[in-house]
């Protein structure tokens, strides 16, 4: 049987994520999806759903709903605290939430997104093969807001194998994000490759889905021409004109014109997703 979810709170920035959509970046559509996709895989998978089905993020100050048909749900990624119409209830692990009855999924106790997983996916319909929204192209459905109301397809019949304990990591306290030189790094002068990857900034309270901003001290550039746009892939290094790094996440444009002085390993975005204003952030060659 498939039902409704009414939001009953949108919180701070609530979307619609799955694991994004992969192949489109000649068109200029980004990947897009989950920032902690590490986290969306684990909590679908505490449902019973496949590990690309569609969840909500929520960002630092939760969300509340409504379904109209028993569900079970879990919330995971970034902590938080947990009711079912006002009763405490379990972060991380599987809650059944009666139909009618107001899941609220509260303000955050350290990182960033938590992620809400609901037996059957949130199923609103797919934009090229995704129904994650993007907030730099506008794909998929619009950020969440009171009385909207979202579809759920139908919950898997077969109960999933649950650990004893999820493995939840935790929110870092310091953030370290593994880099590869280049595209553009001798764009920069030595001292600014070398400050690059032994300075300590700080996660910048303007980041979001598109970029991690950060604060610290500027790169000078050894060369002060324009490129031309070229193209821009997750995980980019991309240095504006103020001199401070910006990594790309996955609403990320597909090109850009400032130059890039290095790309973060892939695996290492599930943490910087989760790193609140202020982290300390290190990058490692």
């Amino acid at each position: 049987m498939t039902g409704k979810i009414t939001v009953v709170r949108g919180g701070a920035l609530t979307t619609v994520q799955d694991l994004g959509r992969v192949g489109y970046a000649h068109l200029g559509v980004p990947r897009s999806g989950a920032l902690d996709a590490d986290a969306v895989r684990l909590a679908n998978r505490l449902v019973g759903n496949a590990e690309d089905a569609a969840v909500l993020e929520t960002t630092l100050t939760g969300c509340a709903l409504r379904p109209d048909r028993g569900v079970t749900v879990v919330v995971g990624g970034a902590p938080c605290p947990v009711t079912v119409d006002g009763a405490p209830a379990a972060w991380g692990v599987p809650v059944y939430v009666p139909a009618g009855a107001v899941l609220d999924v509260g303000a955050v106790s350290a990182g960033v997104r938590s992620y809400v997983a609901v037996a059957g996916g949130v199923a609103v319909e797919a934009v090229l093969g995704s129904r994650a929204t993007d907030l730099l192209s506008g794909l998929g459905p619009a950020p969440l807001r009171a009385g909207d109301v979202l579809p759920v397809g139908e919950a898997p019949a077969a109960r999933p194998v649950l650990p004893v304990a999820a493995p939840w990591p935790a929110p870092p306290a310091k953030l370290v994000l593994p880099v590869r030189f280049g595209p553009r790094a001798d764009w920069f002068t030595e001292d600014a490759r070398r400050t690059f990857v032994t300075a300590t900034y700080t996660v910048s309270g303007n980041s979001n889905r598109i970029g991690l901003r950060t604060e610290g001290p500027a790169l000078e550039r050894e060369l002060d021409g324009e490129l031309p746009s070229e193209g821009m892939v997750l995980g980019a290094v991309q240095v504006p004109p103020d001199g401070r790094p910006v990594v790309f996440l996955h609403d990320h444009p597909t090109t850009g014109g400032y130059p890039v002085i290095a790309v973060v390993e892939e695996a290492a975005l599930a943490a910087a997703a989760q790193a609140a204003p202020g982290t300390p952030l290190r990058f490692t060659v």
